[in-house]
């Protein structure tokens, strides 16, 4: 038997999202016949004790606190990047520059110009991207976009979408690298998700009217003084899409009690359907067809006829988590560069979300409805 290509990682930043991208590496090689043979191979950090723990911890070789020798490195085919989102721009096109593929973590970049300017650079290249949209990996969205492509639903009324957590609430929480005018804001951070759910199951928008709030105008800024907040707090707006459906979603950091609310709603002549993160091995059903007085709502679990649920577990209702979509998301990004299978979300649909979020609080300045 061939040995397969080793393929090496060097990952840059190694907290919350740095280590769920190891635990999909690490999934992806155990659960999926990948086409290459994935080695961790350094880690970046801030500095030296922060990588070599993280090295240690995560089982990578080599530990660094200069990302950039990293990136001049051979030996590494992938650059991972889960920084701060100011930096993204700086560190992926110093990887495509150098011939690497390049996977990023949302959102692409500060600026929708930056964003494009990431895509049009990998393209030219050919090095393969992937922006950490990992929400739509999940098996029953796959199922739901499956249901409104089939015709299950009819016609395409309406949608409404919501991503909403709590993180930011307390109003003496400090200024962070999310309250960044550019790039920042709730809109930007979560509202983002509900964008690139809305565009993968109804095709893209058209048409948005935003309205951006910001709530909490100041917060403490680190050095025992106020900031003022010039982003969104909750960034929502309405839709229109291509294909005739209305709709609208909501971005939201200061939801109390909301830990990971992402959910849509969708609507059509002839059925309906519900989903929330916070149950994501869910998918709710109404069908129009269904005998009066047997009409409702049904649940549909999670299972093995769900590809790939039964790649994780051989047994229906059993669930699969966050870290799991990861897995699902690193797989696809191999297959791609194996020449395999098309990027799922690559650079351009990444610069393509940050467009929308830039059109919605275009829109929401103006109080007017904007062309996308």
């Amino acid at each position: 038997m061939n040995e397969k290509k080793k393929l090496s990682i060097g990952l840059i930043g190694s907290g919350f999202m740095g280590k769920a991208h190891v635990f999909g590496f690490a999934t992806a090689q155990k659960v999926f016949d990948l086409p290459m043979q994935i080695d961790l191979h350094t880690v970046a950090d801030i500095d030296d004790k922060i990588a070599s723990r993280a090295a240690h911890e995560f089982g990578f070789r080599n530990a660094t606190s200069n990302w950039k020798t990293m990136i001049a490195n051979p030996e590494i085919d992938i650059i991972d990047i889960t920084a701060p989102n100011a930096l993204h721009k700086e560190m992926a096109l110093a990887a495509i520059a150098a011939g690497k593929h390049v996977y990023c973590e949302k959102p692409l970049a500060g600026m929708a110009r930056d964003a494009k300017e990431m895509a049009d650079a990998a393209e030219a290249l050919g090095v393969k991207t992937q922006v950490g949209f990992n929400y739509i990996c999940n098996p029953m969205l796959g199922l739901a976009r499956e249901m409104i492509t089939s015709g299950e639903l009819g016609e395409i009324r309406s949608y409404r979408g919501v991503h909403a957590e709590d993180y930011m609430a307390a109003a003496d929480g400090p200024i962070t690298f999310r309250h960044d005018p550019a790039g920042g804001g709730a809109l930007a951070d979560l509202g983002s998700h509900t964008l690139a759910t809305a565009e993968f199951l109804l095709g893209n928008v058209r048409k948005v009217m935003g309205d951006c709030v910001t709530a909490i105008s100041n917060r403490p800024d680190g050095k025992g003084g106020q900031q003022n907040v010039k982003v969104d707090d909750i960034g929502r707006a309405f839709l229109r899409f291509e294909n005739g459906a209305s709709g609208s979603i909501e971005g939201n950091w200061i939801a109390t009690g909301r830990k990971m609310q992402h959910d849509f709603e969708i609507y059509g002549s002839k059925g309906a359907l519900f989903f929330s993160q916070e149950r994501f091995n869910e998918l709710h059903f109404y069908s129009s067809a269904d005998a009066p007085g047997r009409q409702g709502f049904r649940r549909i679990e999670a299972s093995p006829e769900h590809a790939p649920y039964g790649k994780f577990c051989v047994a229906p209702g059993h669930q699969i988590g966050f870290n799991d979509l990861k897995a699902i998301e690193v797989s696809n990004f191999i297959n791609a560069i194996a020449g395999q299978a098309p990027e799922q979300f690559s650079f351009r649909k990444g610069a393509r979300i940050q467009h929308l979020v830039e059109s919605i609080q275009e829109s929401s300045a103006s109080e007017s409805w904007v062309n996308v």
